[in-house]
């Protein structure tokens, strides 16, 4: 997944509370209320403790109080400066804490930090309300706004004033005073529901264990994947000499693409599948009640549905250019994939069996074809693609491109040990601080993502305030005989992470809420799909891709069977993404409440728009976090909208050279440094010089 982790408090410009201060007590001693005095100011995680971060959310709040009544019972005339950048710069102390908090709580989650959560989440909504219904703020900042022609504004200070704008119309600002109560009653409920959603996701993920007595019956699967099974039964008692399995990508994966064991192959699928459809983790009322919740607020706000209202501020504005794109993609994508299961048919009648492919067969004989049809064997591939050599192979990839470097930096305090910290380097000038969290644990959400510790901005006195960024993985942990090695779509996903960071890093922006990967949903994800493209180029694959044992560059021949095949299980990739996208719009774009009974909702949805009973939707609903844990709502389609946009990039790079400094130049000047300080397409145009065409997407997935 390959998601920005949105802090819920980003917006702390817009945050407010009357909680009263409990008095300075709980404060002594908090490191959240100093001055931190950390290399590049980062967080002292060896400092704070979990009863630090209750007490430094009131205190924030509290401060941010005083900011916003300063604002607005200022006696002068609103103005720019006294209205809408006071507002901008306000809420520096619940900006810091909220910034490790929830960052906290999806890489080192804890029963305690649950609890925290729990309390905070609907507070922090309610006080988002009290500022956006806040009717003496947004009075002032509407004569800001109907006075914007004669200000003489510059762009990026007529960008702010509009954004703030929007958002607090957005935000419920012209919601009748009747409906007010109904409306934060809805948000508050909708900021609880999904904190217990994201729980539970989390909760059943680590609850389940597949427990394989008879080593047997992994035959076909590679030596490292089983020896990481072995390792972890090692660390139980009850399991000691067993091989384990979890629902965490590197655990499940290999099992379901080697394992010749068909009924072991359907049991792992199970239990990935089946989570919180049942049992303390049942996530099926609070998607029922999340989806009928958001469209009442809609309703509310006077839009027909909760898409229409979240797409309004998005590139495609309407759920009709949505479903207009999708179709484009979903049309071939299921022609492509019957194609691939006519194949497995004919390769299962080879080996002499008589049954129908079943989704926990899919990638199994999706292996299998490959390499029969491409003598690829994705074992071997991956013994070229240790995680270090990836690593490296990044950083010289984004160093020839945009002249930074990257250097650890081993004194900075982590927040687990397996984090690390690298300075961010440009001109020898410290731009950036990186941590990367690269393994699966039990208190980290699975998937990857790019979240940030601090956005990058400039204070009031001009001062440039560097970003600390955090990429966060969930890749092989090393054995006792090899290092962590990523299959080829995990190091794509390195990638993409990636492509993220360096939106975050090399951003240079005035304004916090304007900066990085503050952009619309569906142009967030070019820059990190982009930067997958150069993972599998020849002449890059010749920098990194390295056999961990002999340092033996990746042949020729590698390379070219790679690329033959590039094109290969599209019909599946494709089809199982845009099921789950149009899923998304078929929930979010419902117009009266709906009683949904899952998995029948879902399986009868997914059947009517034609898809194949062989493949599921990459996300059911009960686990779909992008959409009911996290901020995708309505904008699962992003993936696909931007992957628009990346291919048509991309060939910008092909037709000038991959690492041609004008074109890095151009894409870094007008997509990565300038955030959302133009409007996404008019940054895209003066990159490309032209809008994106969807033939390249096509072409490269080869749909077309």
């Amino acid at each position: 997944m390959k998601q920005k982790l949105i802090m819920i408090a980003l917006a702390t410009m817009v945050l407010f509370s009357a909680c009263k201060n409990k008095g300075n007590s709980a404060l002594k001693d908090n490191p959240f209320v100093t001055e931190w005095d950390t290399p590049y100011g980062v967080p002292p995680f060896d400092k704070i403790k979990n009863e630090h971060y209750l007490p430094a959310f009131e205190e924030g709040i509290r401060q941010q109080l005083e900011e916003i009544d300063a604002i607005c019972n200022n006696k002068e005339a609103p103005t720019f400066e006294n209205t809408i950048e006071a507002l901008e710069y306000s809420g520096a102390l619940l900006y810091k804490v909220a910034s490790v908090f929830f960052n906290m709580t999806s890489a080192v989650n804890s029963p305690e930090l649950e609890e925290i959560a729990t309390k905070i989440s609907p507070l922090i909504a309610k006080h988002s309300d009290d500022i956006s219904l806040n009717v003496k703020l947004f009075e002032r900042i509407k004569t800001v706004y109907d006075q914007r022609e004669g200000l003489n504004l510059d762009p990026v200070q007529l960008r702010l004033l509009e954004e703030t704008y929007k958002s607090f119309v957005r935000g419920g600002a012209n919601v009748p005073a009747e409906k007010q109560e109904r409306f934060r009653e809805i948000n508050e409920r909708l900021a609880s529901l999904q904190l217990q959603f994201s729980n539970n996701v989390l909760k059943a993920s680590n609850e389940f264990k597949l427990v394989v007595d008879d080593v047997k019956r992994l035959d076909g699967m590679p030596a490292n994947a089983i020896a990481a099974a072995l390792e972890l039964g090692e660390k139980d008692p009850a399991t000691k000499g067993k091989y384990v399995f979890t629902i965490q990508l590197p655990s499940w994966e290999p099992l379901l693409q080697y394992c010749h064991d068909r009924d072991l192959r359907k049991e792992m699928w199970d239990g990935l599948t089946g989570r919180c459809l049942s049992g303390p983790y049942d996530n099926s009322l609070i998607i029922n009640e999340m989806v009928n919740l958001r469209l009442e607020r809609a309703e509310i706000m006077g839009y027909k549905t909760h898409a229409d209202f979240i797409l309004e501020g998005n590139m495609a504005k309407t759920p009709e250019a949505v479903m207009n794109l999708l179709t484009q993609v979903w049309v071939p994508a299921l022609k492509k994939s019957k194609q691939e299961v006519a194949e497995f048919e004919k390769m299962i009648k080879k080996e002499g069996h008589n049954f129908k492919v079943e989704p926990w067969d899919y990638r199994y004989y999706s292996e299998k074809v490959r390499k029969e049809k491409y003598d690829l064997d994705q074992g071997l591939v991956s013994q070229y693609f240790s995680l270090e050599n990836v690593k490296n192979g990044i950083f010289e990839v984004s160093g020839r491109l945009f002249n930074i470097t990257f250097e650890p930096n081993k004194e900075l305090p982590l927040y687990h040990p397996d984090a690390e910290a690298f300075e961010v380097k440009e001109n020898g000038e410290v731009i950036a601080i990186l941590y990367m969290d690269y393994y699966p644990r039990e208190s980290k959400r699975s998937g990857a993502w790019m979240t940030t510790f601090r956005e990058q901005w400039y204070t009031q006195d001009g001062e440039k305030v560097i970003p600390i960024v955090s990429l966060v993985l969930n890749s092989a942990k090393p054995t006792a005989d090899a290092p962590s090695l990523l299959t080829f779509d995990q190091t794509e996903t390195f990638f993409h992470e990636f492509g993220h960071g360096l939106h975050g890093m090399l951003t240079d922006c005035k304004y916090r809420s304007l900066s990085g990967t503050n952009v619309a949903r569906d142009f967030v994800e070019l820059p990190s799909q982009i930067f997958e493209h150069w993972a599998s180029e020849p002449e890059v694959l010749k920098m990194y891709a390295k056999h961990y044992q002999t340092g033996e560059v990746i042949p020729d021949e590698l390379i070219q069977k790679l690329n033959a095949a590039s094109n290969y299980g599209q019909g599946f990739i494709n089809t199982e993404l845009i099921a789950s996208s149009l899923l998304d719009m078929k929930y979010h774009t419902i117009t009266e409440p709906t009683q949904i009974e899952l998995p029948q909702f879902e399986r009868d949805y997914l059947a009517s728009v034609g898809l194949i009973p062989e493949i599921i939707a990459r996300h059911s609903s009960a686990y779909f976090n992008h959409i009911f844990g996290g901020s995708y709502d309505s904008q699962y389609y992003s993936y696909t909208w931007s992957a628009v946009l990346d291919n048509d990039a991309f060939e910008a790079f092909k037709e000038n050279g991959i690492f041609d400094p004008t074109t890095a130049k151009l894409y870094k000047d007008n997509i990565l440094k300038k955030g959302n300080t133009v409007p996404p397409m008019e940054l895209y145009i003066a990159f490309r010089g032209k809008e994106p065409s969807i033939e390249p997407l096509l072409k490269n997935r080869g749909l077309k």
